[in-house]
């Protein structure tokens, strides 16, 4: 019960990796706010997850939305403790052929998103005077460049960047930020991924996911849960003197 009379809102939590971090945040004693776009989607999960769970619909694309799904938040839970911005899209094409639409989209969730659910949570936290926990979601691919995956490397090396200035700035209020930078993660959004490798480099659907399984040092690919046991910790006091970091949970895949 690490998290025992906290609150956290977490945004793209209907499923995969928000899910398992509302589900593992309830198990040490947390009340989530269950923030997505699709509200039938979340309401759902939190009906699943049980009363310490809620459901607000959220487009982090739209200024007005993240400010009303905030609110929400704070008189369904009277404060909010903890964020983690985990909303994210990814697209994938060689350079000659990414869209501006695609481009546009990225940033605008990935980038733009984790920004101003950020501001909006951190305005609370300040207004509050008793600090908080952010935790953003990176990737191996903010580390790195990759030939068929520029877009969405570089959100992702944005979210590092914001994660860094933003830790500088807001550690004098008490509210830590950090990011957690998964590896390759099995699950629903992966079979999409495959499927774009599989249109560019010429494979048979399934072929590239098992190639990036067999590549990871550990032996396979990630799941969910693998990142549950970072982002508690993040959340702890045990993290208080951790600021603006970005830790990798990758199975070996890449070191920085």
């Amino acid at each position: 019960m690490r998290l025992k009379g906290k609150t956290a809102f977490i945004t793209g939590a209907a499923r995969g990796i928000g899910r398992a971090f509302a589900e593992a945040y309830v198990r040490e004693g947390a009340t989530v706010t269950i923030a997505d776009i699709n509200i039938a989607a979340a309401e759902k999960t939190a009906a699943e997850i049980g009363a310490s769970a809620h459901a607000v619909q959220m487009d982090v694309t739209d200024q007005a939305s993240i400010e009303a799904a905030v609110a929400d938040a704070v008189a369904k839970m009277g404060h909010i403790d903890i964020l983690i911005n985990n909303a994210a899209l990814f697209d994938a094409a060689p350079i000659v052929e990414i869209t501006r639409a695609s481009f546009d989209r990225l940033y605008a969730v990935n980038v733009a998103g984790t920004l101003f659910t950020m501001q909006a949570v951190a305005r609370h936290m300040i207004a509050r005077g008793k600090g908080g926990k952010i935790i953003n979601m990176a990737s191996q691919a903010g580390r790195r460049g990759e030939a068929l995956v520029a877009v969405y490397c570089s959100t992702k090396a944005a979210v590092i960047s914001l994660t860094q200035s933003a830790g500088l700035n807001l550690i004098q209020h008490g509210i830590n930020v950090n990011a957690i930078a998964p590896g390759v993660v099995d699950g629903e959004h992966w079979d999409g991924v495959d499927a774009l490798f599989a249109k560019f480099e010429n494979k048979p659907l399934g072929q590239k996911k098992k190639e990036v399984g067999a590549a990871v040092p550990f032996g396979r690919m990630g799941t969910a849960a693998d990142l549950t046991g970072m982002a508690i910790f993040l959340a702890t006091p045990e993290a208080d003197y951790i600021v603006a970091q970005t830790y990798n949970v990758d199975g070996g895949n890449w070191m920085s």
